[in-house]
């Protein structure tokens, strides 16, 4: 954790229920940052610096602290934003003591896509030129992907006077989608992004649409990074399914060499295994959904479950599936004592 916490700001959230606000935020926080919580009171702690929010009848009172004004800026937009989310329809007025600078968008960079191909039947690569790779290498994995309306010149976003990220709309509104940064080249200044495809009769698969279309010379921009490092430990257990795979896949081709790792990994069938090159020992059981028997729905949470039930606390869980399935695994670990600061429990999608 950065010790010098030279950039400073306050905010206020009023709303009807603060106090399910705040458990919500440590609930989210959690998988993302060190966080301590009281009866009023939660102190979230990661690099980007210290979120110090207390609880006031019907108000969230909000001190941040950060090393950088960069780092002060995108720690107010993941408060700000996350608040947002969580309020849902209901009233929130969030302000500041001072207003989020106008312009473009801090961690935020420009790219041209290079091409794109499948390296399964459901996964689709698209590679990304970017002028400074730097910020992706050694790091956070996860990104959001912001792509213009094809044919248009685009209009990149900027900042609310709350914090959250003022998106153009109408005709030049954007796609925003989260991924995983797959691989860095650092020589080729490249950046691997891979889109799982599940097209489905009446869903919208905007950010798998985009992947199939990508064509080279597309323009696109990236929004990050921020959370997701690879786990640094001797041993790793790892649970995932398709929506998971590119960040395991990082996560076992930059562990240390003689890392132990673990993974359960949840796919529609053996053609969409993946070789997942790796200088750790790596031991990989793949559970293919298309041969589940009716009673075998949730096979990728009893494995994980059980899997979890073996290790000691010096393993590291990382585990990213369905949302209901990661409530569950980490009331296990929480069950077990697992230390937070050895886990990674995230959800990628909600059924």
């Amino acid at each position: 954790m950065n010790t010098n916490q030279s950039y400073e700001l306050a905010g206020m959230a009023l709303l009807a229920n603060a106090g399910h606000m705040l458990d919500q935020i440590c609930e989210h926080f959690v998988e993302h940052a060190e966080v301590e919580r009281t009866a009023d009171l939660a102190l979230l702690t990661s690099k980007l610096g210290t979120a110090r929010i207390r609880l006031r009848d019907r108000k969230l009172l909000i001190d941040l602290a950060a090393p950088s004004e960069t780092a002060l800026q995108v720690a107010r937009n993941s408060i700000a934003e996350h608040m947002f989310y969580f309020a849902k329809d209901e009233p929130l007025n969030l302000t500041w003591s001072h207003t989020a600078p106008l312009g473009e968008l801090r961690n935020f960079h420009q790219a041209v896509v290079v091409g794109a191909d499948n390296i399964t039947p459901q996964m689709r690569r698209v590679r990304l030129s970017c002028a400074d790779v730097a910020p992706f290498v050694d790091g956070d994995m996860h990104v959001r992907i912001v792509v213009p309306p094809k044919g248009r010149q685009p209009v990149w976003p900027g900042y609310r006077s709350d914090g959250r990220i003022a998106w153009p709309e109408g005709d030049d509104a954007l796609l925003v989608r989260p991924y995983t940064i797959r691989a860095v080249d650092i020589e080729r200044r490249e950046l691997w992004i891979d889109v799982f495809q599940h097209p489905a009769a009446g869903v919208a698969t905007p950010g798998g649409d985009f992947a199939r279309d990508a064509q080279a010379g597309d323009l696109v921009a990236l929004l990050g990074p921020g959370s997701g490092t690879v786990p640094k430990a001797r041993s790793i257990l790892m649970i995932g399914d398709e929506s998971a795979l590119p960040a395991i896949a990082r996560i076992a081709a930059e562990v240390e060499a003689g890392t132990e790792i673990r993974a359960i990994i949840e796919v529609l069938d053996a053609a969409e295994e993946q070789k997942l090159p790796s200088a750790g020992q790596l031991d990989i059981r793949w559970l293919h959904r298309r041969s589940y028997r009716d009673d075998q729905a949730g096979r990728l949470l009893t494995e994980g479950k059980a899997a979890i039930e073996t290790t000691d606390g010096s393993t590291f869980i990382w585990a990213a599936c369905e949302k209901d399935d990661v409530r569950a695994i980490r009331s296990l670990l929480k069950q077990r004592g697992h230390d937070k600061k050895n886990m990674y429990v995230a959800w990628y999608w909600e059924a």
